[in-house]
């Protein structure tokens, strides 16, 4: 079993796995119009992706939910670094990268997908097709309460 976490608010946390947020925005893995949930493979690089994806003021204003996530191995596919064009890790741009998800979402090729983290080298993130038949296999834990360091909302 593979273990991820996703950090949501807590307001959200009903609807944490429709990606619902994600095909509204379009993310780094994903363009518009298709649904999709990020997830970190540990608790650390999901902390640091919400960091950077958000205003630092609302970690602390806002209420968070943590949830563990496991994900039957047999319905992940690895997406290595090695086979990622140049340019995929732009923090300016998903021009590179959404297109790839965007593919797998489509293909529907498996529930979820093993990403290399634009944010840290050598972490990994996990996008979940919440629209793939094994999506029911998922094991979803109970959203607990998740306080962020006060440090981490320094400026």
């Amino acid at each position: 079993m593979i273990v991820a976490y996703r950090i949501t608010k807590a307001r959200h946390a009903r609807h944490a796995f429709d990606g619902e947020g994600a095909r509204r925005a379009g993310g780094r893995w994903n363009r518009p119009g298709l649904a999709a949930v990020y997830l970190g493979e540990g608790v650390a690089i999901a902390t640091l992706e919400v960091l950077v994806h958000g205003p630092r003021a609302r970690l602390l204003s806002d209420a968070f939910r943590l949830i563990r996530v496991g994900i039957p191995e047999d319905a992940a596919l690895d997406l290595p670094e090695t086979s990622l064009p140049p340019g995929w890790a732009d923090p300016a741009s998903h021009v590179v990268s959404a297109p790839i998800g965007s593919q797998w979402l489509q293909e529907g090729a498996s529930l979820a997908l093993r990403v290399p983290s634009a944010v840290v080298p050598f972490e990994h993130n996990i996008l979940l097709n919440p629209a793939h038949g094994d999506v029911a296999r998922l094991e979803i834990g109970e959203p607990e309460p998740f306080l962020f360091d006060e440090r981490l909302a320094r400026s």
